[in-house]
């Protein structure tokens, strides 16, 4: 791929909003801004127009006023459900000249609302918040020249239970994840399978719960007859193949700037394994593993016919009356996996199962009349709580994070079974007061 700017179009997108205390005082900062694009830009880097001189392209980008067909199209223009503007049909099978419409104002600072959510009382945010427009201005820049680099990732280690490797990217380069999602994720969305449940709008836990509650009722009925196929891949996230998902994109996306900038994000995550592997902890990563995995869901919808399936990132499950038709299906799918995918099924974790003996699904152990949590969630809670006390005692925690720790995780044992065991955990933590 070669990093050879080409002259294109680019659209004006609407005035996007701030959540949070500092949101209308952002967006009365950014009313004008907002509706300028990247067009003088893009003319400079094809000979249209002439780069002024060191430290001007702030001024030029500010300056550039939308053109009158970019006024006609701002008062109608297209979006996907988060709010972002969409200059192109989702319905079509590949697009082009993307690159320009993310390297747009609008976007970027779209991306960077998105990016602060929840986290606008960090240093690092309110830092790059004191000069806004300028950051966004330069990460244009260095987007629309080719000279953007990412920032290198802070790994920490998380044991919760599973030992794993996550990886922080600097904020600014989080804003550039936002922005490739803000374009590229209306493309492939539409073409996700309903029954894939992380990291998707209206999905997640509960839904998956749900769902799974829906088919096992269907294949077993109050006898409990019937069998899951509960699979694992080994090691996702460290196996992705980059030329594999690449390929993947390409089928949709043909703009070759775009792709390259994937490459860029794709190879700042340093890795043993030299063309493989996604760092745990980018929005572009948990993005890139459903379209990774789409391929998967595809092959056993529609070529295998399984009725009864879904996904939760790297763990799905199908449901199935045979088990001799169940074990025919995991040899043909860990077939695809190593042909198509370069991946393979955990041999450890992926196992047929009765479902009269419950199936564990996100945390739950789930059986056709009720819920229980996992007893290694069990455990995690339990211990959670004495490093509370100590932390109370100490002085190191107050009791008001207690609370809102615990809520959120009561929020999560309420999807099962468990009246009982939040009493208790309640009363623990009252006691902490």
């Amino acid at each position: 791929m070669q990093d050879n700017y080409c002259s294109g179009e680019t659209r004006a997108t609407r005035q996007s909003t701030v959540p949070g205390n500092a949101g209308h005082e952002i967006q009365q900062q950014h009313q004008v801004s907002a509706s300028r694009n990247s067009e003088v830009a893009v003319k400079q880097l094809s000979g249209e127009a002439t780069v002024g001189p060191a430290g001007s392209w702030q001024q030029q980008l500010q300056q550039q006023q939308p053109t009158q067909r970019q006024r006609q199209q701002q008062q109608q223009p297209s979006r996907n459900d988060s709010g972002t503007s969409l200059n192109f049909n989702t319905h079509k099978k590949t697009y082009r000249n993307l690159f320009n419409q993310l390297c747009t104002y609008d976007n970027l600072l779209l991306a960077y609302t998105k990016a602060r959510k929840r986290k606008s009382a960090k240093d690092y945010v309110q830092q790059f918040e004191l000069n806004l427009q300028s950051e966004l201005y330069r990460l244009q820049w260095e987007l629309l020249t080719g000279t953007y680099k990412p920032r290198p990732l802070k790994t920490f280690i998380v044991r919760d239970p599973k030992t794993r490797k996550i990886s922080a990217s600097n904020f600014r380069d989080r804003v550039v994840h936002h922005a490739i999602c803000n374009i590229i994720e209306p493309i492939f969305e539409s073409r996700f399978i309903y029954d894939t449940y992380a990291n998707r709008k209206y999905k997640g836990t509960l839904a998956t719960i749900k769902r799974f509650d829906k088919f096992m009722k269907k294949v077993s009925g109050p006898c409990g007859s019937g069998f899951a196929l509960k699979a694992d891949i080994k090691h996702y996230f460290d196996n992705v193949d980059h030329a594999v998902l690449l390929s993947i994109l390409g089928k949709r996306i043909k703009d070759e700037r775009l792709l390259q900038l994937i490459i860029i994000i794709l190879e700042n995550h340093k890795s043993d394994k030299p063309g493989k592997g996604m760092p745990l902890g980018n929005l572009t990563s948990q993005f890139f593993a459903n379209v990774y995995l789409a391929e998967l869901d595809n092959y056993v919808k529609h070529e295998l016919r399984a009725k009864y399936y879904l996904r939760y990132v790297d763990d799905f499950i199908i449901l199935c009356k045979s088990k001799a038709q169940l074990t025919a299906w995991k040899q043909q799918i860990d077939a695809f996996l190593q042909t198509t995918l370069k991946l393979s099924l955990h041999p450890d974790k992926t196992k047929i199962v009765p479902l009269h003996s419950g199936v564990q699904i996100v945390g739950f152990r789930v059986f056709y009349y009720y819920k229980l949590l996992k007893k290694s969630n069990l455990r995690r809670i339990m211990g959670r709580i004495e490093r509370y006390k100590k932390g109370v005692a100490d002085g190191t925690i107050t009791p008001d994070h207690v609370l809102m720790s615990i809520s959120g995780w009561e929020g999560y044992a309420r999807m099962g079974n468990t009246f009982r065991l939040r009493q208790e955990i309640r009363k623990e933590i009252e006691g902490l007061s």
